[in-house]
């Protein structure tokens, strides 16, 4: 893009590419994943802290007698970072947990891309509130 776009165009689409990078990487490691995306209006990014939601069948016996194999779903949260997209606060950290436990979600993870320089996956220590970065075949394990 060249320099005469406005910084929001370039957020915009730099925060698309990151989702589309995340998608692309993942699908190489999470091959029973399913992924959903919240964009609002113009394929923009849409309030809270979530991103994407990673969700597939559970199919190990669930512990409730009433329910059968493949009843449940596995859940990854997923926050998407592109470019010079500043890095997760604490509160939004506190928030992210918070949406996991109200889900029962599986993990968080935080994906970063930087356009032709680097791309990586973390996850959320729930009780430090710290990013581990790891890899995505851990993630969709």
């Amino acid at each position: 893009m060249s320099r005469d776009v406005p910084a929001y165009v370039k957020a915009h689409a730099t925060g698309r590419w990151a989702e589309t990078m995340f998608r692309a990487l993942s699908r190489r490691v999470a091959e029973r994943w399913e992924f959903g995306s919240f964009r609002g209006k113009g394929k923009g990014e849409w309030r809270g802290v979530v991103d994407v939601v990673a969700l597939r069948k559970n199919t190990s016996q669930p512990p409730n007698p009433k329910l059968k194999r493949g009843d449940l779903f596995e859940v990854i949260l997923v926050q998407v970072k592109g470019g010079s997209a500043r890095s997760p606060t604490k509160e939004d950290c506190t928030r992210l947990r918070e949406v996991a436990r109200h889900y029962a979600a599986r993990s968080v993870v935080l994906f970063e891309w930087k356009k032709g320089v680097s791309w990586r996956f973390l996850v959320l220590n729930r009780r430090s509130l710290r990013w581990k970065e790891t890899l995505g075949e851990d993630v969709f394990a």
